[in-house]
């Protein structure tokens, strides 16, 4: 393992770098399209290949390029879908120095001028391939003006040229570029299938390696096979040889996977003096606070998926738990409630927020756990509400042991009493469930239920919404009108939202979802002007009558300034 001059060390990232489609591991589904492509001959003119980082974008890319000039080592093969090691051409496209292969990253190359050195040789024919071939890496960073140079070459181009793309920013590539390709989504690697792939790196390597050690490198290159093999390349350097977990665990800063599971069970169990403990041991050993919240949620997810497919083994799966604590993971999964899984899965990922900015993560994480174990042994909200009305739990005396964050719930009793408003509340210690003051709480039926247009308006101004109320007077004409829903066409003037504000302050005044349409019906005329006709037509009736004709004409220029409804 040890570099020379004559034969430096190639890191395994290089070294293992698949050659040929039976070497690509984990993306089954493009190595079948492609091949079925290649082996039929519908071999489209451009390919756009996306994924995160790793996934084997540009090395896929180079195997396309391969397999379509592969000639043989007589010369005279046609493309193949197998192993390309006895063809020269393909040596050389491998070597990165073949003419008619090139290869281009835009992150570099991002301009006009440099799409147009690729579109000036586009027309002529390759020098010995049998397809030119341009690779273009990180496609998505070519600037708008490249992509439309790009474009009309992209949409027709030469028989003998072939385009391949590649990107980790699938939507920043414009859509008239993805219309023009064949579009691969290259996915994560699963771990266990990286796992084995180290595993055969190790052994090839002479290299010992646990299984374990090979599980936390694997979860931790988070499908991608370049990162992994990186870490790899550390962990065999770190042992001399020897790939071992707890050296691996102490390199990636990472807390024992076995001890945080204890760690989740002591937090749940409302256990804060072992817990602690825990997470001291676990920063002793170098254990990064936030990589143990990071767990924690991980764990917290993994013991959820557990109890909602009720333990069973094939559930494991689709874990990371330690296949070596099966049977514990199965009693947290069967004694810990969904809603307390629920709850600590909120209350874990505000701690880990709150310790990537705090000053001291390892205080910050503390924080977070021991917040949560005041909160584990809280009983699910809604159950609680369903003993005390049931008479389950008495409403009155006595005091309800509980851990958690304030929380005020209105409680109903069907018994002919009026209901109680029952609280928990508290601080950082134990809480305690009391009864406040005995108040009447308003069921949704005897909230106001506007009947009419008019009535509506007039519970707008009871709760002070005087700009809506203005609105509706102003602005809306009434097509249909009844409890529940409202129809109308609002004037040009009336502001966009209207509609959603009088939905959001309905349901909170009624109790009720109310619905609200815009309609584009003529319907009945607004307040406004229903007024003013009503107006108009009262000074039309004032005028008709007989006294005010007889005062008019006895003081001629006199004029109605206005009229006003006597008893």
């Amino acid at each position: 393992m040890a570099s020379t001059e004559s034969s430096p060390y190639r890191v395994l990232a290089r070294k293992y770098r698949p050659r040929h489609f039976d070497e690509l591991i984990g993306q089954d589904a493009l190595v079948r399209t492609l091949r079925n492509a290649i082996t039929s001959g519908r071999i489209a003119h451009a390919f756009m290949l996306t994924g995160v980082r790793g996934v084997g974008k540009t090395t896929t890319a180079r195997i396309i390029a391969k397999a379509l000039n592969y000639t043989g080592p007589d010369g005279k093969s046609g493309p193949t879908t197998g192993p390309t090691d006895d063809c020269a051409i393909c040596q050389a496209i491998a070597e990165d120095r073949h003419p008619d292969v090139m290869e281009m990253d835009a992150a570099s190359r991002t301009g006009i001028d440099d799409i147009r050195e690729i579109l000036d040789g586009v027309r002529y024919a390759p020098t010995s391939a049998r397809y030119k071939i341009y690779i273009i890496d990180e496609v998505h960073m070519l600037s708008k003006a490249a992509f439309n140079a790009l474009l009309k070459t992209l949409e027709e181009p030469p028989a003998h040229v072939k385009f391949i793309f590649a990107t980790t920013e699938i939507r920043k590539v414009p859509v008239t570029v993805l219309s023009r390709c064949q579009r691969f989504d290259l996915r994560r690697v699963d771990a266990d299938v990286l796992a084995a792939h180290f595993k055969s790196i190790c052994e090839k390597e002479s290299v010992g390696a646990e299984a374990e050690a090979l599980d936390i490198i694997a979860r931790a290159a988070d499908g991608s096979v370049r990162d992994g093999l990186s870490l790899l390349d550390q962990a065999i350097a770190l042992g001399h040889n020897e790939v071992k977990a707890e050296e691996v665990t102490r390199m990636l800063g990472l807390a024992d996977r076995s001890l945080t599971l204890s760690l989740f069970a002591a937090v749940m169990a409302g256990h804060a003096s072992e817990a602690l403990a825990i997470m001291d041991r676990q920063h002793q050993a170098g254990g990064d606070p936030l990589v143990v919240l990071q767990d924690l949620l991980e764990i917290t997810h993994d013991i959820t998926l557990l109890r909602a497919m009720e333990a069973r083994d094939e559930a494991f799966k689709h874990t990371s738990l330690p296949v070596s604590d099966t049977a514990r993971c199965k009693t947290l999964a069967r004694d810990i409630a969904m809603p307390n899984l629920q709850r600590a899965w909120a209350i874990l990922l505000k701690g880990l927020q709150e310790a990537q900015h705090a000053p001291d993560a390892k205080a910050a994480a503390e924080m977070a756990v021991m917040r949560l174990i005041y909160a584990a042994e809280l009983p699910d909200p809604a159950r609680l509400i369903r003993d005390i009305q049931s008479g389950a739990i008495p409403a009155g005396g006595g005091a309800l042991e509980a851990r958690t964050p304030s929380v005020h719930s209105p409680m109903a009793s069907d018994s002919g009493a009026g209901p109680t408003l029952m609280a928990i509340s508290g601080g950082g210690g134990a809480m305690a469930l009391r009864k406040a003051e005995p108040v009447m709480l308003v069921a949704a039926d005897a909230l106001p239920q506007p009947d009419t247009f008019e009535a509506l308006v007039t519970l707008c101004e009871d709760k002070g919404e005087m700009l809506l109320a203005s609105q509706l007077v102003n602005y809306a004409h009434p097509v249909r009108f009844e409890v529940g829903r409202f129809d109308f066409r609002p004037a040009p003037e009336a502001p966009a939202n209207i509609a959603q504000r009088l939905t959001s302050l309905l349901q909170t005044w009624t109790g009720t979802r109310w619905m609200i349409s815009i309609s584009t019906a003529a319907g009945d005329a607004t307040l406004s002007q229903k007024k003013q006709e009503a107006k108009e037509n009262l000074r039309k009736s004032v005028l008709e009558s007989p006294h005010v004709k007889a005062v008019l004409a006895a003081f001629p220029g006199a004029e109605i300034h206005s009229i006003k409804k006597g008893e």
